[in-house]
């Protein structure tokens, strides 16, 4: 089993009834029982990504159910059993965050097992090119179907710096395969901050 949540995305009040789950009354709307993610997630994956985001009191709970390997629904009497691995992900300095006291260290040193830093995509012009072919592979499909992208088209792509990293990769080949009037991505069909950038350096 794999879970992911996105910590920057939903509402404190939700994350924490989405995390944990809840118990039938324990609010207004709470009509039924709810297993929270992390109960979802037991004997597989949890990923927490844009982990700084967590408010502080939900970053407590979660240090609690790491040490005790138990989890408590909102409203609930009992502790329930998890078996979770959780990987989290952050855009931040962490150590910037623990510094600023956004970001509590005994959680950071509970979560931060293995630490993977991924270097900002500008730094791998490497791996471009696979993965435009794994956004044109996911969005290229029919009724319009994308088979690659051109020489010049790729090389504008390649010189980017991607301020926005994978995500605005991602946006650029989607908005390029919807523009598109070809089999192929052309330079015409990328974004023009793209075409300036990509051709100066």
């Amino acid at each position: 089993t794999f879970m992911a949540v996105n910590c920057a995305a939903i509402p404190e009040t939700l994350l924490e009834s989405e995390l944990f789950g809840y118990k039938r009354g324990a609010f207004t709307d709470a009509k039924t029982d709810k297993k929270g993610l992390i109960s979802e997630a037991t004997g597989g994956t949890l990923l927490l990504d844009e982990i700084a985001e967590m408010p502080s009191m939900l970053q407590a709970k979660l240090l609690l159910v790491i040490e005790e390997r138990q989890v408590r629904p909102l409203g609930d009497t009992h502790s329930y059993p998890i078996d979770v691995r959780i990987v989290s992900a952050s855009n931040r300095d962490m150590k910037a965050q623990i510094h600023d006291g956004r970001f509590r260290e005994d959680l950071y040193y509970r979560l931060n097992v293995i630490d993977i830093e991924l270097p900002p995509l500008r730094e791998r012009r490497e791996d471009i090119p696979l993965l435009i072919q794994h956004f044109i592979s996911r969005f290229g499909k029919e009724p319009k179907r994308i088979s690659g992208v051109s020489e010049d088209a790729l090389k504008i792509l390649i010189n980017y710096s991607w301020p926005g990293n994978v995500r605005e990769l991602e946006n650029v080949i989607q908005r390029a395969i919807v523009l598109s009037q070809h089999e192929m991505i052309l330079p015409e069909d990328l974004p023009i901050s793209n075409r300036e950038t990509g051709t100066k350096c």
